[in-house]
């Protein structure tokens, strides 16, 4: 009992003794400064501002290749980073701008469209950015008329 009490006593001096210096006198400005700085920067994002998100291409014919170019521009304050561009479809394929877009400057994204399926069809596409969304969409529309004479059309006698 009595070697239990010494020992409780002994980390009970040690753990007063330890705790006397006072933990702001160890905190470095310049580290508080930098950590300012970049918590200010956090903040800063890039705001992808398109002059349209859809686009009709209207009547085309099945198998006609359509392409359309959407503008962007960046109008947030950090510079803007296109990771990725998906289609919802295999017959969809956007070509993006590779290289960071600084704030207040414009680029580009190019869908091409094959003319795949028949009647009113949407695609989508999806762009995956450092936004504060951190994801983007754009539609595309087409009324493909069938081809003459392809599979699945009937002629009425």
């Amino acid at each position: 009992m009595k070697k239990s009490i010494f020992i409780l006593a002994v980390l009970s001096v040690f753990a007063f003794t330890s705790c006397k210096e006072k933990a702001a006198d160890k905190v470095n400005e310049e580290n508080v400064s930098a950590a300012a700085d970049r918590d200010a920067k956090a903040g800063e994002l890039p705001v992808m501002t398109f002059e349209e998100t859809e686009w009709d291409f209207g009547s085309i014919e099945g198998g006609t290749g359509v392409e359309h170019v959407f503008k962007f521009t960046n109008t947030g304050t950090a510079p803007l980073v296109i990771v990725d561009a998906k289609s919802s479809c295999g017959c969809t394929v956007p070509e993006y701008t590779k290289a960071p877009v600084a704030a207040g400057d414009s680029g580009e994204l190019l869908v091409k469209f094959n003319g795949s399926g028949k009647n009113q069809v949407s695609k989508t596409i999806t762009i995956t950015a450092n936004t504060a969304k951190g994801k983007e969409a754009l539609v595309i529309k087409a009324f493909v008329n069938a081809k003459e004479g392809a599979a699945g059309t009937s002629l009425v006698k």
